[in-house]
């Protein structure tokens, strides 16, 4: 029963980064969680998979929750936001895209960019 506590103890964001399957999917992450940052991902890209271990740790060490997007399985939704290049990076905060970045940003920087809106 401990683990319920520790669990919920992180602002009830998941640890690990979400895999999206969809819109309605995407529309309900970002309205349960404050801060939301979406790697719209390709499995094929170098970038995509040198970002991975970074979001990995932001999900487990900071208050936003991250959720991927496989640009390839969902391209409508990608081309929703407008993803022209992959990694692309979405943040959102209280339900708005705040920021959008194009390509892999370094760990620090992304760490910054989520601090801004979760702190």
């Amino acid at each position: 029963m401990t683990t319920d506590i520790d669990s919920g103890s992180a602002a009830h964001s998941p640890t690990e980064p979400l895999h999206i399957d969809g819109k309605d999917n995407l529309d309900d992450v970002v309205a349960e969680h404050d801060v939301v940052l979406v790697d719209f991902f390709a499995d094929w890209c170098g970038p995509c998979k040198m970002l991975e271990p970074v979001l990995d740790d932001l999900a487990a060490e900071t208050a936003a929750t991250i959720a991927k997007v496989d640009v390839d399985q969902h391209q409508q939704l990608a081309g929703a936001y407008g993803v022209r290049g992959v990694p692309t990076l979405a943040l959102f905060a209280g339900g708005e895209q705040v920021e959008q970045h194009t390509g892999a940003l370094p760990a620090d920087r992304l760490q910054t960019l989520v601090e801004n809106y979760t702190e």
